[in-house]
């Protein structure tokens, strides 16, 4: 007899499923060939390392956008320092998921980064991008389009190399982009009281 949708067998049942989903969809984007797109995809996502990408941008913001643009870039910095310490400190021991092996899925050894140390949920790359994007919009809201387009690729070159699930990189954009509103209020916050 199968057990209604609210027993804790039931939620059991789902995570299977959705972690079955997620491997298989890592499995399908490694066995689809893109030499094209290999270097492209290992350039985005080794540019992205230690937030390199973001800092660039927010001296390009703090340098060419005047005042405004010196606020968009304090709220990007802002969100990617809070979201990076929740993630590192907080989430990523928490969850404590195994980096996915490249080998056994057969990722093509071209789309290589090196593979991080850290646990692999959730991807510290693509919360930090959706943070950037996110904060940024808060001051700058035309910058959100062009933002979020560059996190996204960001997060999907790290299934694309090979050192994330998709699922990984979801749950990071969608605690970049949660926590970003925090961080920039905080720093509003802050910077209001001196």
């Amino acid at each position: 007899m199968t057990p209604p949708p609210h027993t804790p067998a039931a939620a059991q049942g789902w995570g299977d499923e959705l972690r079955a989903l997620d491997v298989a969809v890592y499995a399908a984007i490694a066995a689809t060939p893109t030499p094209g797109l290999d270097r492209v995809f290992r350039r985005v996502s080794e540019a992205a390392n230690h937030s390199r990408l973001w800092l660039a941008g927010a001296a390009v913001l703090a340098g060419a956008g005047g005042a405004g643009g010196r606020r968009a870039a304090a709220d990007g910095l802002a969100s990617v320092a809070l979201t990076s310490a929740v993630v590192n400190l907080a989430l990523k021991p928490f969850w404590a998921r195994r980096r996915p092996d490249r080998a056994a899925q057969r990722v093509p050894v071209a789309r290589y980064v090196s593979m991080p140390r850290s646990t692999s949920f959730p991807s510290g790359h693509a919360a930090s991008a959706f943070a950037f994007a996110t904060g940024v919009a808060t001051e700058l809201p035309a910058a959100g389009i062009p933002l979020g387009a560059a996190a996204t690729v960001v997060a999907y070159s790290r299934v694309h190399t090979g050192v994330h699930y998709p699922i990984d990189v979801i749950a990071g954009s969608v605690t970049g982009g949660a926590l970003a509103p925090v961080a920039v209020s905080l720093g509003r916050r802050w910077c209001s009281g001196r």
